[in-house]
């Protein structure tokens, strides 16, 4: 069935008497993950998680529409990983730029990018495009910390760990290889303590902390609980769509 929210599905006779109310805009990454996920695994998550949540949006009356997933994301700390593809954060910018010109120019004046990959920093970006399109209103979220993962994970990493691989198992389990092809997902630390901490930040050279491009030990994931995991997501995504498709921009604090 064609789904009237996905942009890349609908058609000119359903949109020309349309009014949608806000646009979302997936972006991911085409990057290795580990020796046995996909180099798409964040854009198929993000894909996934924004079509499915928008279409029950849809179902309660909210007029939202999934754009097409952006599949390349900033990897400059990954160049020498062989067809880790990379777009620098200028680029994201005239991307959007382009793009919220024809969203603000159509009276779509709310813009969600829904984020999958660790790499995509939205928030400077953001920042500019609101000086120059003051009337929209453009948000970004990320979906691996909506939850605690150790309520669903026993391992906790931040790529190609037990969650992706749990979402994947989910979501599509043929583009995953046997367990005896999972790397270990083992990583180095940097010898300097405050990066550690959180408090002070430095890109990391992917090759040098780990061997297996994954950052996180995949071993216990499951597809109950990627699953699991996957309907609270969408859950929560429902709730923020439908808040913003409300939300009055007039009006917006309390």
């Amino acid at each position: 069935m064609i789904r009237p929210y996905v942009l890349a599905e609908t058609n000119w006779e359903h949109l020309k008497d349309e009014k949608i109310e806000l646009a979302i805009l997936p972006w991911g990454a085409t990057e290795a993950h580990n020796y046995h996920l996909p180099y798409g695994t964040d854009n198929y998550q993000v894909q996934s998680m924004a079509e499915s949540a928008a279409g029950v949006s849809w179902e309660k009356g909210r007029k939202i529409m999934v754009l097409p997933t952006i599949p390349f994301g900033v990897n400059t700390g990954q160049s020498d990983i062989y067809l880790d593809m990379n777009l620098n954060p200028s680029t994201q910018l005239a991307i959007l730029k382009d793009l919220v010109t024809v969203l603000n120019r159509q009276g779509i004046k709310k813009l969600l990018l829904f984020n999958g990959h660790g790499g995509n920093n939205f928030k400077p970006i953001i920042r500019e495009l609101g000086l120059l399109f003051p009337d929209m209103f453009i948000s970004f979220c990320f979906f691996p910390p909506m939850f605690d993962k150790s309520k669903y994970f026993k391992e906790m990493g931040d790529h190609a760990d037990e969650m992706e691989t749990s979402l994947m198992l989910y979501l599509r389990p043929d583009l995953v290889l046997p367990k005896d092809k999972w790397g270990s997902g083992s990583a180095k630390k940097f010898r300097i303590k405050a990066y550690n901490e959180g408090w002070a930040w430095a890109e990391r050279q992917w090759s040098k902390v780990s061997s297996d491009t994954g950052i996180g030990n995949p071993e216990f994931a499951t597809k109950e609980k990627g699953e699991r995991f996957f309907n609270d997501v969408c859950a929560k995504l429902d709730d923020l769509f439908c808040s913003l498709c409300d939300a009055d921009l007039e009006d917006l604090y309390q």
